[in-house]
């Protein structure tokens, strides 16, 4: 449990301070502890650097300010969060979104890439879920107690890890791919969110289970279409499942979080590997 705490504080510490220089060693300071410690616990929960964490959080909020202020330049932006050079920003941002910040503001998602990791405190008070991470969904939480009798479309990418084998940029690139492909299938009121790893949600404005049904039968179109990594064609595909949300505004965080999750369980996975499921 202390190590969670710790864990806790350094997300918290890394969030609040995007936009100054960040590196290990003072992340370390402000938290009384050693750098091989919270560089060790930090790659055993997160699967990631720091440092790498630190850019993907970077990027994913410089693509908001890319998308929603457009007279902004992408100099200034790139200096919001301690890039001195366009250059050095694209390099950045390119790594994370495989795309230049030019040619993403000419073509912009209003998706979340790489949402913060938040470790629930309600949620480790639950002896059950003292270990589990989760993402940050409290914006799609706070839509859907507005949406209700709406349905919700859940995706998972199939067999992530050996993409992330071969590379985690592969990786990425397919989670970068099957985000675009739910946001391409969504409608102009439907909202799109990531909620773990390679797990993903359409909040649908809609209660007509047929519009959400055509949803999923253009994500499920694109099932084998390959990603290209390094000039290896890499088949992607997604399972997907339909969901009606019965919940009321009593519903609490981690309830609804873990709601979502069960739906996206390994059971479902193996009894219905390769077809729709309500």
């Amino acid at each position: 449990m202390e190590n969670i705490q710790l864990l806790i504080e350094a997300m918290e510490y890394i969030e609040d301070n995007l936009s100054q220089p960040l590196k290990t060693d003072t992340i370390a300071d402000h938290l009384y502890c050693s750098k091989s410690t919270i560089e060790k616990l930090f790659r055993y929960i997160n699967n990631i650097s720091i440092r790498d964490y630190i850019i993907r959080r970077r990027m994913s909020k410089a693509s908001k300010e890319i998308v929603h202020n457009p007279e902004k330049s992408l100099l200034n932006i790139g200096l919001d969060y301690g890039y001195s050079s366009n250059e050095a920003f694209s390099r950045a941002f390119y790594s994370v979104w495989q795309v230049s910040p030019s040619e993403f503001r000419n073509n912009p998602s209003e998706f979340e890439l790489f949402p913060g990791y938040k470790l629930d405190r309600e949620l480790m008070e639950e002896k059950t879920m003292t270990d589990r991470k989760k993402i940050d969904i409290s914006k799609l939480y706070d839509c859907i107690k507005e949406r209700k009798g709406c349905y919700l479309v859940l995706g998972d990418i199939k067999s992530l890890i050996p993409i992330n084998e071969i590379s985690h940029k592969a990786g990425d690139l397919a989670i970068i791919t099957a985000m675009k492909r739910m946001e391409q299938a969504s409608g102009d009121e439907d909202i799109v969110f990531r909620i773990g790893g390679d797990e993903f949600v359409i909040l649908t404005n809609s209660k007509d289970e047929d519009y959400a049904r055509s949803i999923c039968e253009k994500i499920i179109s694109h099932n084998e279409e390959v990603i290209s990594w390094n000039g290896q064609e890499i088949p992607l595909s997604l399972y997907v499942k339909l969901v009606r949300y019965e919940g009321g505004t009593a519903l609490r965080y981690s309830e609804f979080f873990t709601m979502l999750q069960n739906e996206l369980s390994e059971e479902f996975k193996n009894q219905y590997p390769d077809r729709l499921s309500d």
